[in-house]
């Protein structure tokens, strides 16, 4: 499973970037095992590159580095003296080597640079418009911790600010790429293993395709000796230096503690204490505010619930950090059989949500490509709850999703109480309303029948 899979936009762009006249400056960062460098990897093949890795050594062991780099790209001996030259003359080196020949300067956890010497960013782009600008060249930037490669390349306050050409945020890979990672993947559950490792290209690597899920998971996560075994601790302490309130703020939504209050209340703490890290946890993509889709002032709703959008954190934070005591003493079963109890209704069934929404929104109602959905989430108000809710733009459509994780078919029922649910959404009188059904397993001859008669009910079989 190291092949390359998906990020086809992604890839698209940067051959479009290296395509310019103009010299460009990309910016390209997203949370740890995304998947940064192996994009990277993919774009330069074939291409005249010079590439560096930053550590957290100091900035004079990472500018040695880079200098001793420069010197085996350029074949010039010079540059492997003693001397350690500033940041500037290593680059005019570099820059001046093959002038007419375009040239990319990838720089991997650049953050590190910052991190080590706090006004590097100046220092670089210094080197940008006084160099680099007018070259054939094109820099790309990548970091892995995003709230400092935010600080130091995109912020209004950063000295790189406006310079620019392009940013790639990279994420999770979607579920409809999920099975190009699994070359044999019909001898196994595709959904529930992405319901375990998500789109994070580096998890699904690690997990190895066992037909048994159960076993897969004692294999990769569950074992004190696995990679995965406390990744969602080495995640956090990387991004953020410590783990204390982020990890309790996790623990807590895994919980099943959604609202603002609520979490809290749970921990003890004002709601006004938490919004920071909150929302910082919202910007590494671990967890989202959810609204019903149909608010018009969402960030000024009452209604927000915070849900944990990556799938192994998730999964992580419900069936491993609880049962940590019997997996430190090697009580793997015990575990294991508390999972196979809650794996598929507590779990499974909200990721095949996820799943849905991300179906609808890519697929549309295919019988109807002019019904153009800007929007698809959940609903939900005091008594009643709706699976799934895809709007056009002006409330022209809305269509009103049912999913189905379920052993057996789903049967004419789920229809009709769906149509009862969907009248509590408050709508234009104009509006045309919509039925979808996603099932794991079918349907009945009956619901089928229902959908041949009806042409705003759709049937669709997601396995």
């Amino acid at each position: 499973m190291t092949h390359f899979v998906g990020r086809n936009k992604e890839i698209q762009f940067l051959e479009d970037e290296f395509a310019q006249d103009r010299a460009s400056l990309v910016i390209l960062y997203g949370r740890r095992r995304i998947g940064k460098t192996t994009l990277i990897k993919q774009f330069i093949q074939e291409k005249n590159v010079f590439y560096f890795v930053a550590t957290e050594e100091s900035e004079r062991e990472n500018r040695r580095n880079f200098q001793h780099a420069v010197s085996d790209f350029t074949h010039n001996p010079l540059l492997k003296k003693d001397v350690l030259l500033e940041w500037d003359e290593i680059f005019s080196v570099l820059n001046k080597h093959q002038p007419d020949k375009k040239k990319i300067i990838a720089i991997d956890e650049f953050q590190y640079l910052g991190k080590a010497r706090v006004s590097f960013p100046s220092i670089f782009q210094k080197i940008w418009d006084q160099m680099l600008a007018e070259s054939r060249v094109m820099v790309i930037l990548c970091g892995s911790l995003v709230g400092m490669m935010v600080e130091q390349t995109l912020s209004y306050s950063s000295p790189l600010y406006g310079r620019r050409t392009g940013q790639i945020r990279l994420d999770q890979i979607g579920f409809q790429d999920y099975g190009l990672f699994f070359r044999q993947s019909e001898d196994i559950n595709l959904i529930e293993y992405y319901a375990v490792t998500g789109g994070v290209p580096k998890y699904i690597e690690l997990f190895s395709p066992d037909p048994d899920i159960f076993q897969a998971m004692e294999k990769n996560i569950l074992s004190k000796q696995s990679f995965l075994f406390e990744e969602p601790v080495f995640l956090l302490e990387k991004e953020f230096g410590e783990t204390g309130t982020y990890f309790s703020l996790i623990k807590t939504i895994a919980a099943g503690n959604r609202k603002l209050g609520k979490i809290a209340s749970a921990l003890g703490l004002n709601q006004s204490g938490l919004t920071k890290y909150l929302k910082t946890l919202q910007e590494l993509d671990l967890i989202v505010r959810e609204v019903p889709v149909t608010e018009k002032n969402p960030e000024k709703s009452k209604k927000g619930l915070y849900r944990i959008t990556d799938n192994f954190i998730s999964f992580w934070f419900k069936f491993v950090h609880p049962y940590r005591s019997y997996l430190e003493m090697e009580h793997t079963e015990i575990v294991i059989k508390k999972i196979k109890d809650q794996f598929r209704s507590s779990h499974v069934s909200f990721v095949y949500e996820d799943i849905c929404r991300q179906w609808l929104m890519q697929q549309g109602l295919g019988d109807l490509p002019h019904i153009q959905l800007i929007q698809a989430g959940r609903w939900w108000s005091r008594d009643v709850e709706i699976d799934l809710l895809g709007i056009s733009e002006n409330l022209e459509h809305a269509v009103f999703g049912e999913c189905k994780y379920t052993a057996g078919p789903v049967d004419a029922d789920v229809y009709w109480h769906l149509k009862e649910k969907a009248k509590s959404v408050i709508l234009p009188e104009v509006s045309k309303k919509h039925y979808v059904f996603f099932s794991q397993s079918g349907f009945t001859e009956a619901m089928m029948n229902l959908a041949g008669s009806q042409d705003n009910v759709h049937l669709a079989t997601i396995a």
